[in-house]
């Protein structure tokens, strides 16, 4: 295994997590900023106002994307697997 092809599988698993985690993670944090925004323009405290709208949309990014990350991360496999010979000569 040359060392440009471990980098290049390194490069393309690090994208793969980078892609799964902000397509679960940016839809959270633009929700959690509105609730800021709204907590700061209300003067509102209460810690739960900021916690449930971040979890429901979590969950529901969860739902939407699964079928989409689990298809990526199969990918990824068979795009290893076909690659397993090339590293091991």
């Amino acid at each position: 295994m040359t060392p440009e092809m471990f980098v290049e599988l390194f490069r393309d698993a690090l994208w793969m997590v980078l892609l799964l985690v902000c397509a679960i993670v940016v839809p959270s944090l633009l929700v959690g900023l509105i609730v800021a925004i709204f907590q700061a323009a209300t003067s509102i405290n209460e810690q739960t106002l900021s916690f449930l709208p971040r979890l429901i949309v979590t969950i529901l990014a969860l739902m939407a994307f699964a079928h989409w990350g689990t298809q990526m991360m199969m990918e990824f496999f068979y795009d290893i697997i076909e690659r397993l010979p090339l590293v091991l000569w």
